[in-house]
């Protein structure tokens, strides 16, 4: 798959896509964190150090190429520090749509293959898998490891699968969250001799204009990708590659709240920056960033509030306003809205329109109800402005204007007594350009309940900004500039 390197090195690279939000959110697995660890799913030497390319999924997630069996079937998964298992779609997956938009293995066609057969699932935030164990030889880059447990996936039940540019995930985290107690493949990457360093090292690209989307080094790191020298905390709690974090801070000014320490993780499976409600509120606040569907809502509102009032004063049947309106797709009975995603996003143009329909269908509810009690027209569209500003974001989104970015603060970690700070082009994720720009907060909320949280996760908008080097032989991460 990739030529060896005369440093010793086997490089494994990662190529770019455009970003749009959709596709942010067919690509987080977030809900891996919620029920806990035991329920989770998932310096160069002379030699003996892998490269693995990485291609750069609309800067929401980072995969490259893996052969399983004898020859070798190629995948590409998603390389996530934040679980632990193998696994890719089988060919006993007849059920499930997603497995025929991507790769399936053939355990028959390989001559290393043995059956399992013990029956797994995992649940992700964005849907569940479930198949059954089984073992073969997986090729990454130069490194051929021998009887490497994995889970053949015969059920995907999700449309964020289907989306998904990956066929598979890759799991980096330890053995602690392994789903089956399977044997991860950096475990026997270790045990089979085939690394001299016990660690691996991710450079994530973020710049769009790169063909190239990064790197990551099995066995050691590379020298060119960063700046410096690494500074180096201790992992605190083996299963995700968890630290010890300090305060926060917003431009100069110190939240306070992480002033006695924060649990942590570096997580290369997750595409924002997640932390608590209460902390990221304020950030978000901080920059004038507010949820999706808010700003989607006040928008509609501007833009249809007159044209959605006259319908239904005119004695239009609630259920066909919005697609009288243009803004939902017509069955001939009622509007169709993101439930059927693939017809919306074909017929309308995609995310946008597909959030459109919904907040009009919210709206003519809203409005319907203030028509009973016989309000005027502005008295009726200020309380719809105003139930716009209440809307939770579905899955902690926000957006932002995208001309103010230049007058946003820094925010900044603190990590083993060090500051390690993002600006707001790094912490913004922008596409397109002019009036068709959106700009997207890099930070999320996420509430991780105990024992595993509360907790942060420093996901690709960190990891894009910091070398990560995770060393296992010592049990610590370190951090440096990306070059």
């Amino acid at each position: 798959m990739l030529d060896a390197s005369s440093d010793g090195l086997l490089r494994i690279n990662i190529r770019k896509r455009p970003l749009d939000v959709n596709s942010i959110k067919a690509a987080r697995k977030d809900g891996k964190y919620e029920n806990g660890l035991k329920s989770t799913p998932f310096g160069l030497g002379d030699s003996g150090a892998d490269f693995v390319p990485l291609t750069n999924y609309l800067d929401a997630q980072y995969y490259g190429e893996i052969g399983i069996g004898s020859p070798p079937q190629t995948f590409t998964v998603i390389f996530d520090t934040g679980s632990s298992n193998l696994w890719v779609p089988s060919s006993k997956c007849i059920f499930s749509i997603a497995c025929y938009f991507h790769h399936r293995f053939k355990g028959t066609q390989s001559s290393t293959y043995t059956k399992i057969g013990d029956a797994l699932q995992i649940s992700y935030g964005s849907g569940t898998i479930s198949g059954f164990s089984s073992k073969d030889a997986v090729q990454v880059g130069d490194l051929c490891i021998e009887d490497q447990d994995f889970i053949e996936v015969t059920k995907e039940g999700s449309l964020s699968f289907v989306l998904g540019k990956f066929d598979g995930i890759f799991g980096l985290g330890f053995k602690e969250i392994s789903v089956g107690g399977l044997q991860p493949v950096w475990y026997n990457m270790i045990d089979q001799g085939l690394v001299n360093e016990q660690v691996f090292s991710f450079w994530l690209n973020r710049n769009e204009d790169d063909e190239e989307g990064g790197e990551l080094v099995f066995g050691g790191v590379d020298p060119k990708h960063f700046i410096g020298e690494h500074s180096y905390v201790p992992v605190t709690k083996k299963g995700y590659w968890q630290f010890d974090m300090g305060d926060f801070f917003i431009g100069n000014q110190s939240t306070g709240f992480c002033e006695g320490g924060c649990a942590a993780i570096v997580d290369s499976g997750t595409s924002l920056l997640a932390g608590p409600t209460t902390i990221v509120t304020e950030i978000n606040y901080a920059i004038g960033a507010e949820g999706v569907l808010s700003s989607e809502c006040k928008t509609l509102v501007t833009e249809y509030g007159d044209m959605i009032w006259d319908l239904l004063v005119s004695g239009v049947t609630p259920g066909k306003v919005c697609s009288q309106a243009g803004l939902c797709f017509s069955n001939g009975a009622q509007s169709v809205s993101s439930n059927i995603k693939t017809v919306v996003e074909k017929e309308n143009g995609g995310l946008q329109d597909t959030v459109y329909c919904e907040v009009c269908e919210m709206a003519v509810i809203w409005m319907q109800n203030q028509l009973r009690q016989k309000e005027t027209k502005e008295v009726v569209l200020n309380y719809v402005n105003k139930l716009c500003e209440s809307i939770p974001s579905p899955a902690g989104e926000s957006v932002i204007d995208c001309n103010s970015i230049s007058k946003m603060p820094n925010v900044s970690f603190t990590i083993g007594e060090k500051l390690y700070t993002l600006t707001p082009d790094q912490y913004i994720l922008k596409t397109g350009e002019g009036i068709a720009a959106v700009c997207i907060s890099g930070f999320m909320a996420l509430d991780v309940p105990p024992p595993a949280g509360p907790l942060w996760i420093l996901g690709d908008v960190f990891m894009g900004v910091y070398h990560t080097v995770f060393d296992y032989g010592n049990l610590q991460l370190g951090f440096a500039k990306a070059a």
